[in-house]
């Protein structure tokens, strides 16, 4: 939060944090997403909410219903260390680049594998940060409709050497990329490793088509594919 980084403890408050990430949610829903008791869900709201965590705010609709937002942002949560993945990045310094490209690749997988090596998932961060920049690369396109947006998009991705970003779909959205600048090289390691380009894709959308939307990675060199695939969900 505004404050700095708040550890959260206990699997019924990361639930309702988990439910709250997208859109606020009433008092019954949150109730019926846990599985718990009125009295326990109160106890814990109100916990969140002396944290400023989440905001709870009288329903437009029902002024005697409340409703919760979060007022916060995901950063990252702890994991099991994976050490293996991190030693397999530092090992490809050991030998030159064909090109800064290569050497770009290599440093984020580093950076990547090196948070898993010390139990932190990094993903929700990394996505937060490429909404950020997704923002500010929007500012580079004119089209203010899909079709035309990422056919600038797509030019982009080509001049910069992000990868070969191609429109599988326009309904729903699902869009492919070769070669990605992320993850191409990447070990099959059971993993997606694209949650900046996630953010990256989800910035240029709501700053130029005002889309509030959440694309997903469903394949990825990290899992053992051969490209890139987001899909809107």
């Amino acid at each position: 939060n505004r404050d700095g980084i708040i550890a959260i403890e206990g699997p019924v408050k990361l639930q309702i944090m988990e439910l709250l990430k997208d859109s606020s949610r009433s008092f019954d829903e949150i109730v019926k997403y846990t599985g718990k008791a009125k009295s326990t869900i109160s106890v814990h709201l109100s916990d969140l909410k002396q944290n400023n965590l989440l905001e709870e705010r009288i329903d437009p609709k029902d002024k005697r219903k409340k409703t919760y937002v979060m007022c916060s942002q995901y950063a990252a949560c702890s994991q099991k260390p994976i050490v293996e993945h991190y030693h397999a990045a530092l090992k490809r310094f050991t030998t030159t680049f064909d090109s800064e490209r290569e050497l770009l690749t290599s440093i984020l997988h580093a950076v990547q594998s090196g948070f898993d090596a010390q139990g932190i998932n990094h993903r929700p961060i990394m996505e937060t940060i490429g909404q950020d920049v997704g923002i500010k690369v929007a500012e580079n396109f004119t089209s203010t409709y899909l079709e035309g947006l990422f056919e600038e998009v797509a030019e982009y991705w080509d001049t910069h050497k992000l990868g070969y970003l191609s429109v599988l779909s326009y309904d729903p959205l699902a869009i492919q990329i070769d070669d990605c600048f992320v993850c191409k090289g990447a070990p099959d390691i059971g993993q997606k490793l694209c949650s900046f380009s996630e953010g990256l894709l989800q910035g240029i959308l709501c700053q130029k088509l005002n889309m509030q939307c959440n694309l997903v990675e469903i394949e990825c060199h990290g899992n053992g594919d051969d490209h890139c695939l987001f899909v809107m969900q």
